[in-house]
């Protein structure tokens, strides 16, 4: 029995810290090996820049990638959202586990609901995606928002809150959830609002192509419906040709009748930052059963947004 402890690569935000450690728990439960962290820094950990100027999503990956590709670790646990939908032939996405909670929230003075916020509010967030969207549905309920962009991790986001320089900011519960701060939200926002980003709430866990035995092993903290669900909407995204420079929110849920999973529902936003043109659809149907078939569902639900105008909402795109 090889004892030797796994290597597993994670960046270095409490956050990661806190997701990357349920994992390295879990992996060795189904291993029976140990399994130590080892701390990498990304570029997107150390640039101050907007996210969509550095080049979007892979800018939290790339290092933790080539650690893997160089064999400097075994394992890396990845944020879905954050990963590039395209896969390098040499890794392999391994296991998906269960995903948390894909809603966004609020944190706001006061302890406010996003609709008692008051006239002129000050919500904080950074994703083009989450403006988008609450600027439409503000200007479809009338009321009158200023969303401003940020950056920064949780602490540093809530802190504009308390501090009484911004109103309210939008997080993921997911995220507020893995480091026990899930108290502080004062409001969830319903998907039928925000839509949340492809693959939000869950994480994957991804290793070497080559390594048959860790990729078995690590198979087993794979859950399929998760799997099926963002094979779904990471389809849409890429279909969509979006970086995080491209406001699209995505969500695959599951429908079922009791126990029994019947169906399954996809739905796609796309829209301009300040919420004036918004392209947002739904598909349902049966659950996929296969990898290609969650994939065209995605790729079908993609086609009929940019046949209903979507393209000419993509802005500019970071190259």
């Amino acid at each position: 029995m090889n004892d030797k402890a796994l290597r597993l690569g994670t960046r270095r935000s409490r956050l990661a810290m806190a997701q990357s450690g349920q994992v390295a728990e879990a992996v060795s439960r189904v291993t029976g090996r140990p399994v130590e962290l080892v701390e990498i820094t990304t570029y997107g950990d150390v640039s101050r820049e907007q996210l969509a100027q550095i080049g979007g999503t892979g800018v939290f990956v790339t290092a933790l990638r080539d650690a893997l590709l160089k064999g400097e670790v075994d394992f890396a646990v990845h944020s879905l959202k954050d990963l590039p939908t395209t896969q390098p032939d040499e890794l392999v996405v391994a296991a998906v586990p269960t995903r948390e909670d894909p809603r966004d929230v609020i944190v706001a003075r006061d302890e406010l609901k996003f609709t008692d916020l008051p006239s002129g509010a000050r919500i904080g967030t950074g994703s083009p995606r989450r403006m988008a969207q609450l600027n439409a549905y503000a200007r479809s309920h009338g009321l009158d928002i200023a969303t401003v962009p940020i950056r920064g991790n949780v602490d540093t986001r809530i802190g504009y809150v308390r501090s009484g320089e911004l109103d309210a900011v939008v997080l993921a519960a997911a995220g507020l959830n893995r480091i026990g701060r899930g108290d502080e939200v004062t409001d969830f926002l319903s998907v039928d609002t925000v839509l949340p980003a492809p693959g939000q709430g869950a994480l994957a866990i991804e290793c070497a192509a080559g390594n048959a035995d860790l990729v078995a092993a690590l198979a087993e903290l794979d859950d399929p419906f998760t799997r099926i669900a963002v094979t779904a909407e990471r389809s849409l995204l890429a279909a969509l040709e979006a970086g995080c420079s491209a406001p699209v929110g995505a969500l695959a849920d599951l429908l079922a009748d009791g126990q029994i999973v019947k169906e399954m529902r996809l739905r796609g936003v796309v829209g301009t930052t300040d919420g004036t043109r918004m392209v947002q659809l739904s598909t349902t149907g049966p659950v996929p059963e296969t990898h290609d078939g969650a994939m065209a569902l995605g790729r079908e639900l993609a086609a009929e947004m940019l046949a209903q105008g979507a393209a000419g909402l993509m802005g500019e795109r970071a190259h």
